[in-house]
């Protein structure tokens, strides 16, 4: 078993300081450069185990702190067990949070990362992987669309408005990507109907984007977060191996 390091890194960005989450693995390296991007709770825990768990197979993981701007996580404060149906107040703090991420500093934001983890030491000089959940899955298309010569792979799980009738809708990228893509989709997701996943298979088909989506039955939106009660650990254990399989292959 691989023995992980983890600590809390500053990342410097054009608008200020975002704080992350950094894994790799204790000895050796360099090893490839993995960008996680986080869903709506944010940095916390979770999301540092989740973290080791890709660091532990050879990769140098970065998580940040999407809402840096509005504060060092834990921006809004969370209960060890996340029931958004017992804590309809915690989409009420999110909301504002969520829709002040807008397209352009999301991919302000990820040249900041991908510049960070260049320069690392610990990271070798290739191409970087992204995988993302619920919001972060539709900003690891934008990444990949928006840089596409230095992401080789991006993954979105539970993702939520992946190909809505918006003028941004992440879906409309399509042709920039060169990245390889996987997307594992919540079949009980309101978030992400049906007609949203033909539509992203659709552009992604279209575009000539190598690519595979997934509908994993009986899951919810969130179903990889362990902390929440949309968990489902069949569906969590399918994107593990999803994921790790998309990184061996393309990083």
């Amino acid at each position: 078993m691989t023995t992980v390091q983890g600590s809390s890194v500053d990342v410097p960005t054009p608008d200020g300081i975002a704080d992350a989450y950094l894994a790799h693995p204790a000895q050796g390296g360099p090893y490839p450069a993995v960008l996680l991007n986080m869903d709506a709770f944010g940095l916390r825990p979770q999301l540092r185990e989740m973290a080791d768990r890709i660091a532990a197979a050879g990769y140098v993981v970065l998580v940040p702190n999407a809402f840096y701007r509005k504060g060092r996580a834990p921006v809004v404060e969370l209960p060890e067990f996340i029931d958004p149906g017992a804590r309809p107040d915690l989409f009420q703090q999110l909301g504002p949070l969520l829709y002040s991420l807008t397209p352009e500093l999301v991919l302000r934001d990820a040249g900041a990362y991908l510049d960070w983890l260049a320069a690392s030491p610990l990271t070798t000089d290739g191409p970087v992987g992204i995988t993302g959940y619920c919001m972060g899955a539709g900003i690891a298309l934008r990444v990949a669309a928006g840089y596409p010569d230095r992401v080789a792979a991006a993954a979105g799980f539970h993702g939520a408005m992946l190909a809505s009738d918006a003028p941004t809708s992440p879906h409309l990228l399509a042709g920039e990507i060169t990245a390889e893509l996987y997307f594992g989709h919540a079949d009980q997701d309101q978030n992400n109907p049906p007609e949203q996943i033909e539509r992203l298979e659709k552009a992604l088909t279209e575009a000539g984007v190598r690519h595979r989506s997934e509908v994993y039955p009986g899951a919810h939106h969130g179903f990889t977060q362990a902390d929440t009660a949309a968990y489902q650990a069949e569906g969590d254990e399918r994107h593990w191996a999803a994921l790790l399989d998309l990184f061996a292959r393309t990083l």
